[in-house]
């Protein structure tokens, strides 16, 4: 009995002596392996970023490591403000080196398709002539504002008076997709023309109670008792000092 016991004993003394010698070993083949390499200071993905991730919001997704520059993959991130400007073209995995190649302006990416939908919200689309779509200009990816005129009068009302009032009901919505927009001729290679009453389809994003806001404008424009109009919005937009406007403060 106590000779299997010390048998024992020794057996775990040897598996331990011998776990330490392999990692002694495996660090040491390390060692002499980087011994004399150049290393250099690499980003390596830590969190899972998601496509169309801005290069602004990634830095708590990325830690700094040191890497033998020969483990260098062509075009890595030496600095985070090379991405700036930047979103992430595809999904990247923790593990990967920060390439800039992973990351594109954010018009390349809508002009895809492959617009991200926020959490939470949902698409809708509605069509509107050229010439209320900013002469066909918006594009996927960019941020719109809706100005809508509505007609206050209630249905019923004895006096028809119409006093239209027009303001401000959106700003800043997500452009998904839109269809219908001028092209460019196959023959000639020329951008054509849109004419003011051709129709686009235009899909947003928007979170529920704003879809139910954005359809009642869409369809006022058959029932006549809205009308839309959008304007194309980006990062230095001032939308502050805006109002009501009607038959009373038009000309002021």
């Amino acid at each position: 009995m106590k000779t299997r016991i010390i048998g024992a004993i020794v057996a775990l003394i040897l598996a331990v002596a011998g776990a330490f010698v392999l990692v002694t070993y495996v660090r040491g083949a390390d060692a002499r392996a980087a011994e004399g390499a150049e290393l250099a200071e690499v980003y390596i993905v830590q969190e899972p970023i998601a496509e169309g991730t801005a290069g602004e919001s990634i830095e708590e997704l990325v830690r700094v490591d040191t890497i033998p520059q020969r483990n260098l993959a062509e075009g890595y991130v030496t600095d985070l403000e090379e991405l700036a400007g930047l979103v992430a073209a595809t999904d990247i995995l923790p593990g990967e080196q920060l390439l800039t190649a992973r990351f594109v302006d954010p018009a390349d990416l809508a002009a895809r398709g492959d617009v991200p939908i926020p959490e939470g919200m949902q698409l809708v689309s509605f069509t509107l002539p050229a010439d209320r779509v900013v002469g066909g200009q918006v594009r996927a990816g960019d941020k719109i504002g809706l100005v809508g005129t509505a007609d206050p009068d209630e249905i019923g009302d004895e006096e028809d008076v119409v006093n239209p009032v027009s303001r401000f009901a959106f700003h800043g919505v997500l452009v998904t997709k839109v269809q219908g927009v001028a092209g460019v001729d196959p023959e000639t290679g020329e951008e054509q023309s849109q004419g003011a009453g051709d129709s686009i389809m235009v899909t947003i994003a928007l979170s529920a109670p704003d879809v139910e806001r954005w359809v009642w404008f869409s369809e006022g424009e058959a029932a006549q008792y809205a009308q839309m109009w959008l304007t194309l919005e980006n990062d230095n937009t001032d939308n502050s000092g805006t109002r009501p406007v009607n038959g009373s403060n038009a000309w002021q």
